[in-house]
């Protein structure tokens, strides 16, 4: 009897997770279809600051699991920006980023969104760099006012990377091969499943130097940084905060507490004010160290290998990235 009892709980269990079918109006977990809300940190005064966590790889991709989807990074700031325009008490955003960067479209969106939105609004961005914000997670801090980095932050990597999976040495190995009939001599250009040619690696690489090249001189633009600094960071080496505040890539180094409070100052603010986030689900204890932003109260797969989440690598194409930035979180 306990066993029948027991295996129709797991039936109805079952039919829970099931989206759309047996109970279509019941939801165990949150999802990108579930909206935003705003929950205070700390302060009691009307006026705010709102925090954005900007974690992992930088890209417009959602991310389907099992049981629930979370909202792309893009999807998921600008959703955040959007909300932040409508409120007239948010006087300030401070992102708070740790990425080792992603998709140069990805990035430059973000770039481009953040920008517009200190353009429409006058409301003062600030930045402040956890463990890493290299390539493109430094490339969507270039429009802030202001840019705090943790004593121990990496950043730079000024660049862009091509990737492009090869398989064809495997294929020869077990004897499968794949012919394709073109249009012009280069549409298969950076097929996985030949080698390139010589000209078609010249192609790809003045595509590289063109993207890297943009991205250089928007940390002109926006840092104002001079001819010897310029030559440095045009390797697309990685730095630590102090040779980063040397070269002019950031204004200070600092806490998270005090990114928060120079953000308050830049925006004229009480030191009382509100630091608040929008989050999807209320975290008990929440605090300003809290990643969590555009994930569900299952953040995790059902079964954890410890393994990274860098499927988005799998694609070819061009990155605004620090390839050894990305880990397993």
């Amino acid at each position: 009897m306990k066993q029948i009892k027991f295996f129709y709980i797991l039936l109805f269990i079952a039919g829970l997770l099931i989206n759309g079918c047996m109970f279509p109006t019941v939801k165990l977990f949150t999802d990108a279809s579930d909206p935003l809300k705003e929950y205070v940190l700390e302060g009691d005064e009307t006026e705010k600051v709102l925090m954005i966590p900007v974690y992992g790889i930088i890209s417009d991709i959602p991310n389907k699991g099992i049981i629930f989807t979370e909202p792309s990074m893009v999807q998921d700031i600008v959703s955040q920006l959007r909300l932040a325009e409508a409120d007239p008490d948010i006087k300030a955003v401070l992102f708070k980023i740790d990425s080792p960067g992603g998709t140069v479209t990805a990035s430059d969106i973000l770039y481009h969104e953040i920008k517009s939105f200190k353009e429409r609004t006058g409301i003062k961005v600030t930045v402040e760099i956890m463990n890493v914000a290299a390539s493109g997670g430094y490339y969507m801090a270039l429009p802030a006012d202001f840019i705090m980095a943790h004593p121990t932050s990496v950043t730079g990597s000024v660049g862009v990377i091509f990737l492009q999976p090869k398989f064809y040495e495997l294929m020869d190995k077990i004897g499968v091969g794949v012919t394709a009939s073109t249009s012009g001599k280069n549409k298969d250009m950076g097929s996985p499943f030949r080698k390139a040619t010589d000209a078609e690696a010249k192609i790809f690489q003045g595509l590289t130097d063109s993207l890297g090249k943009r991205f250089v001189d928007l940390v002109i633009e926006h840092r104002k940084i001079g001819p010897d600094a310029v030559e440095n960071i045009s390797t697309a080496r990685i730095y630590l905060a102090d040779e980063a505040l040397m070269l002019g890539l950031i204004d200070e180094i600092g806490y998270i507490n005090e990114a928060i409070s120079r953000t308050k100052e830049l925006a004229g603010l009480d030191e009382n004010s509100q630091v608040v986030v929008y989050r999807r689900v209320e975290y008990p204890d929440d605090n300003l160290y809290n990643t969590q932003s555009r994930y569900g109260a299952l953040k995790s797969p059902l079964i954890d290998l410890g393994l990274p989440d860098i499927s988005i690598l799998n694609r070819a194409g061009f990155y605004y990235l620090w390839p050894s930035g990305v880990d397993g979180n």
